[in-house]
Parts: structure tokens; sequence; C-alpha cells
């Protein structure tokens, strides 16, 4: 519990620098027998500022939880 707390206070912190990140996929446009056609789409996964914050309160609540149990 403590290795995820941990990580999802350093995801909420890259969080809050990076309001976004994009990556490439590659999709199939035209499979017709031997011939295939494939193109490559841009995408990129957005989330408000505050998402962050948010993740960064869980990793630290769980934290501390983890540490009272002991």
């Amino acid at each position: 519990m403590k290795i995820f707390s941990v990580v999802l206070i350093v995801a909420g912190i890259l969080m809050l620098f990076s309001n976004s990140f994009s990556f490439t996929t590659k999709e199939k446009v035209v499979d017709a027998g031997p011939i295939q056609i494939s193109a490559d789409k841009q995408r990129e996964v957005n989330w408000p500022t505050y998402a962050g914050g948010i993740v960064v309160a869980a990793g630290v609540i769980m934290l501390v939880v983890a540490q009272k149990k002991k």
C-alpha cells in the first residue's frame, strides 16, 4: 500500500506540471486481401489541473493511513 501511495503522489505531481500527454497509434485504413494501408493517428489525453491535486491528496491520505496501521 505504501508503494502505491508513493506512485500516486509522484503521478499527481507530474499531473500538476503537465496538463496532457500525446501519443501516436497506427490504424488500418484499408485491409483488402494482400493490400493493407495504415495511417498514424495522433492521440491526446487531457485532464484538469485540479485532478493532479486530488491524486496527490489521495496518495498522502493513503500513506498516512498505512503509517497509522503499524
